[in-house]
């Protein structure tokens, strides 16, 4: 009998179709190793929900194949899941020295610290998982330490370009290694993966230096206290804003959470140096004049709870917005959370504060590839077949058209969904069905336990409120003892609406009654009687349906 053949498997899990969330898997025989396992941030319909992670259930049934985690940065979105995941799947986890300190935090918040491996790659270094060998190649992206990969499988050399964009003067170390994806692309390529978040944009990403000339700019012309908002992740634009402080002689307190993290993490690691006595505690800003303070905090993204929001709303417990005040927000809305800026932006204004935003300034540049550097790196790999990942759908269609543009024959492009599983056998690729895939609500301590039922019912009490009946009946004869007795919430205010209460009591005594008469006892026929009859009323008079609860007690 034939032996039946191994294929290569690539299933992404998250990252597509989507912005975040990222996680791919690749499979061969015995083996599987995963790359990247990040979040997405919820939704608006998600009401309550603190993150979004991938669904692993394919990977948690295959658990003894698979070798290991390879990451390509410390961004939230390829590292945040990996606390949750790493619960159920604990294998070794492979990175550059900053995204494991990154990771290394996370793990400790979580009490994982001491289970989980941690192998600490180099930029170049080659490793060994099963039959796959990764090559961690230098990139450059809005963080420090992250890498591309070519990962060579029994079918050939995948290319995986994680986050990247072609920066020529970057602000440490050496620019993306060209030559190397040169190389392989020389040698032959059988895949390219890669990143389609800014494939709308014409022409090239502006390197990070030119944020350190605008700040250098602003910072000289001020006389007042500067805020700068930014990704507490971007060590280069934290690096240049000490800088800045540094040059116009100004101290630097740090507030946020995260943004002290990840300083604390990267100044540890060797990632940013900063002068003895540049930074002080927050707690001593009051001890210096505005004119010699700069202050970097979180929230360029203008999330409720972070430290910007907060003291936009005069809220925060260390730092009040006085007027004039100079504040920059270093960072673009991602999609979705242009509400929350403007929000912020306007009530900064409102408390006298000057503003600089993206639309005033070059205060922020991407670290993802503009159409022109995606079509140098598809121009160097030459790949057989390629996937456009980290985008929506629109991102990778779009990425899809610039491959065919370049050459590539469209049935060699493949616009893939999570779940997905394209095989490649003998250098042929095909699409061959999916696995289990989706996303994971966490929500406080809860991983899961919060699904599309419970979203459903909180918008319904969100939209609509909540009434509540409550009856209590004898047990023995069935007949009322009290009640019935409505409790409102979120649907009208009761001291208002006593004429609307006190009907809504009638009919559930009426409901009640008819039960009776038909010899119903069992109370779930009660309840239901009861809420149809209310449901039916209360839209009538008012053409809202907020939920219904009866609650019928025995006594």
């Amino acid at each position: 009998m034939a032996r039946k053949k191994k294929k290569l498997r690539i299933i992404p899990l998250g990252g597509l179709g989507e912005i975040g969330k990222n996680i791919t898997v690749f499979e061969y025989g015995e083996d599987i190793i995963i790359v990247d396992c990040g979040i997405a941030f919820p939704e608006d319909d998600m009401l309550g929900i603190d993150l979004v992670i991938p669904d692993v259930t394919y990977l948690t049934k295959n658990k003894e194949k698979v070798k290991g985690f390879v990451l390509t940065h410390g961004h939230e979105d390829h590292i945040g899941a990996l606390p949750y995941i790493l619960k159920d799947l604990n294998v070794p986890l492979y990175g550059t020295k900053l995204t494991l300190g990154l990771v290394e935090q996370k793990l400790e918040e979580h009490g994982l610290l001491g289970s989980v491996k941690l192998k600490t790659v180099k930029q170049s270094d080659v490793i060994q998982l099963g039959c796959f060998k990764v090559e961690f190649i230098r990139s450059s992206h809005s963080i420090a330490d992250s890498v591309a990969l070519a990962i060579f499988t029994p079918e050939g050399v995948i290319v995986h370009t994680g986050d990247f964009k072609v920066d020529y003067t970057p602000i440490e170390g050496e620019p993306i290694d060209l030559a190397r994806l040169a190389e392989l692309g020389k040698k032959g390529v059988l895949l390219l993966m890669a990143d389609s978040t800014n494939v709308e944009r014409e022409g090239y990403t502006m390197s990070e230096r030119t944020v350190g000339q605008t700040l250098d700019e602003i910072f000289m012309n001020s006389k007042s206290r500067i805020l700068v908002a930014t990704f507490a992740s971007n060590v280069h634009r934290v690096q240049q804003i000490i800088n800045a402080a540094v040059k116009f002689k100004r101290k630097v307190a740090i507030c946020g959470r995260s943004m002290v993290n990840v300083v604390n993490v990267a100044m540890e690691l060797g990632y940013m140096n900063v002068p003895e006595g540049v930074i002080i505690d927050i707690d001593n800003i009051n001890k210096y004049p505005p004119e010699k303070l700069v202050i970097i905090t979180t929230g360029s993204q203008g999330e409720p709870m972070s430290a910007l929001s907060r003291m936009a709303a005069g809220e925060h417990r260390k730092v009040e917005i006085v007027a004039g005040d100079q504040v920059i927000i270093s960072a673009t809305p991602i999609p979705g959370n242009e509400k929350f800026v403007s929000r912020v932006v306007n009530d900064l204004f409102k408390k006298g504060a000057k503003v600089i935003y993206e639309a005033l300034a070059d205060i922020h540049v991407s670290g993802h590839a503009c159409q022109e550097e995606l079509k140098l790196i598809h121009s160097l790999i030459k790949p057989k077949y390629f996937i456009p990942v980290h985008g929506e759908y629109r991102h990778l269609k779009q990425h899809g058209n610039l491959a065919h543009e370049l050459g590539m024959p469209k049935e060699n492009i493949f616009i893939m969904d999570i779940g997905n599983v394209l095989e490649i056998t003998d250098g042929v690729a095909k699409l061959n069905g999916s696995v289990p895939s989706g996303r994971v609500l966490v929500d406080g301590l809860g991983v899961g336990d919060v699904g599309n039922i419970v979203l459903r019912d909180r918008k319904h009490l969100s939209q609509d409120g909540l009434i509540v009946v409550v009856i209590s009946i004898e047990s023995s004869t069935g007949e009322l003892v009290a009640g019935p007795d409505v409790i409102s919430r979120g649907f009208v205010y009761v001291r208002e609406s006593e004429d609307l209460m006190e009907e809504i009591r009638e009919i559930s005594r009426r409901a009640l009654l008819k039960c009776d008469e038909r010899k119903k006892s069992d109370w779930a026929t009660k309840k239901s009687i009861i809420r149809d009859a209310l449901r039916d009323y209360l839209y009538e008079k008012t053409k809202r349906r907020p939920m219904i609860l009866p609650i019928i007690m025995e006594v």
